[in-house]
């Protein structure tokens, strides 16, 4: 299993239109085949998101990264963002 903490950091002023970014796209991601799971979460500032997600395998989150949703994401979160985003992978230790 593949996991990933992502922590994403908006420009304040872009803040809402990050959130709304991801969100967008939970319900096709969730559809993709080796999505296991997929979720965002906020800060009570509302100042960052994060993403939790789980994948079948490294494989399954690069197909997700091709996803024409996902990579127009990313083309706008290069001016929406105030820093890169923070990736951490994770392996599911049972």
């Amino acid at each position: 299993m593949h996991c990933i903490f992502a922590s994403i950091t908006p420009k304040p002023e872009y803040f809402t239109s990050a959130e709304k970014a991801i969100l967008d796209i939970v319900e096709s991601t969730r559809k993709e085949e080796g999505c296991v799971r997929f979720d965002v979460h906020t800060n009570q500032g509302l100042t960052q998101l994060f993403l939790y997600e789980q994948w079948l395998d490294e494989a399954a989150l690069e197909q997700h990264y091709q996803q024409d949703y996902t990579k127009k994401v990313f083309s706008a979160y290069q001016e929406w963002l105030a820093e890169p985003v923070d990736i951490k992978a994770m392996t599911l230790r049972k």
